[in-house]
């Protein structure tokens, strides 16, 4: 009986070998569309030869920070201190650069790095995955396939091109490129050759990637001179989850309604169109965003990833950061709690390094491959449900954290204590306490065994 439910199991798993084939007949069934498209066999053959089903670009797929993460967590770790560091110091390095995009294109510059700082943390983060294998894997796997299907024929008329070499097109889990992460279907309408020398390179020449960036502004309907929103006060009894964010009014009438800059300035151009975006409703910061807000989602249409853009650029520009905090949840860790997952992580051989608080890339690939292990949603983000898991399977003496990484907390010990009794003279008036007794009062002694009480007296 085992046997032959074993047996019909099995049936109904595809066999790897019978995947693989599955996976290049896809791939294969995309050359006619590249045919038409002026792409040569050599191109087509040499792009696909030896890719494989990806399974990590479905992981990816299946969870996208902008979308899953709560608006504050995302925002927070797109402006961290870190990234805005180091933009204002691409704004120097670059500066005559920036110059010549904003003139050509009239887009601030503050934009501009900060599409590149959230997209690639500046270059440093580019994507290491083959854009060809990706796109395949998400059209041949049914993750996302009509995107990715809209994008295969684009990328290999990009290497027909010879805009870059098969080796070099590295990217996103979604094929994006750069080091501000174009789409191929993007790069191919909008990405320009700013330096001039006849190949438009987002992936190694950074002129031609932030011009393209620019570029992409402009057509976008980017506004030159506006902002793309401000924080904003509403007025007591306002419920912001009843006002729809496809109704816009001008600044001014949004004003007469109550709503005010959170800095209680004026604004500065009273007739510009914007909608009101309250992300945590009542419970977080609120904004009105306006069209510039909207050209920035044209990169990318999560609401999350145009506020985290619009923010960084105006901390590069030297504004502080939200009034009105987030409000926390359940993955606001406490540092204590991250320094526990680190150390459970290390005791399940998920993790290596030293145990301090602070979640990197090292900490939530740590937590992915945990999450791989245990057949749960990869998402590499550090929740108190990842962390009770956690402790239930590590062992409990290894979860101890280094003394000297411990909380120090003072250590209370109750005793009973003895009834008063006169003492001779020239003796104490107080008895040290003793073990416990049946009568008496309970005297408090502190960590150092000293009777708090008799020191008040």
């Amino acid at each position: 009986m085992f046997g032959a439910v074993s047996a019909f199991l099995c049936g109904l798993v595809p066999s790897a070998p019978a995947q693989a084939d599955k996976f290049q007949t896809c791939v294969k069934s995309f050359w006619p569309a590249a045919k038409r498209a002026g792409v040569s066999w050599d191109t087509f053959e040499q792009a696909t030869a030896g890719i494989t089903l990806d399974k990590e670009v479905i992981e990816s797929a299946n969870y996208q920070p902008e979308y899953k993460k709560p608006v504050g967590e995302y925002v927070d770790r797109a402006v961290s201190p870190k990234r805005l560091e180091k933009g204002k110091e691409k704004l120097v390095e670059y500066k005559a650069l920036l110059d010549q995009l904003e003139a050509k294109y009239g887009v601030d510059r503050h934009i501009i790095v900060a599409i590149w700082g959230v997209e690639s943390n500046y270059g440093d983060n580019p994507g290491d995955k083959n854009v060809i294998q990706s796109l395949m894997t998400l059209a041949c796997s049914g993750t996302k396939a009509k995107f990715a299907r809209g994008q295969i024929v684009s990328a290999l008329k990009i290497l027909q091109r010879g805009d870059v070499t098969h080796q070099a097109m590295n990217g996103s889990w979604a094929g994006a490129m750069g080091h501000t992460q174009f789409i191929p279907t993007t790069y191919s309408a909008y990405a320009v050759d700013q330096d001039g020398d006849g190949r438009r390179d987002i992936w190694g020449t950074i002129p031609d990637a932030l011009g393209s960036t620019a570029a992409y502004l402009k057509v976008s309907k980017w506004i030159p001179g506006q902002t793309w929103g401000y924080e904003v006060r509403l007025p007591k009894g306002l419920n912001p989850k009843r006002i729809s964010e496809s109704t816009y009014k001008s600044l001014g009438q949004w004003e007469k309604l109550g709503i005010v800059r959170i800095n209680g300035r004026p604004f500065p151009r009273p007739g510009d169109k914007a909608t009101l975006f309250a992300p945590e409703g009542t419970d977080g910061p609120v904004f009105l965003v306006l069209n510039n807000f909207r050209s920035i989602l044209r990169y990318n249409q999560a609401k999350s990833y145009a506020l985290a853009v619009g923010h960084l650029a105006d901390r590069l520009a030297g504004y502080g950061p939200f009034v009105v905090p987030w409000p926390t949840g359940e993955n606001r860790l406490s540092l204590e709690q991250r320094m526990e997952l680190q150390q459970d992580l290390i005791t399940l051989g998920h993790l290596e390094g030293e145990v301090d608080g602070i979640i990197g890339s090292g900490t939530l690939e740590g937590i992915r491959s945990y999450q791989r292990a245990k057949g749960l949603p990869v998402d590499g983000y550090p929740t108190l449900t990842i962390l009770k898991r956690l402790r239930a399977e590590a062992p409990p003496p290894a979860r101890r954290l280094p003394r000297r990484l411990r909380p120090q907390r003072l250590k209370i010990r109750w005793y009973r204590q003895r009834p008063r009794r006169r003492l001779p003279v020239g003796r104490p008036r107080w008895r040290r306490p003793r073990p416990p007794c049946p009568r008496g009062r309970l005297r408090r002694i502190n960590a150092i065994g000293v009777l708090s009480l008799a020191q008040a007296s």
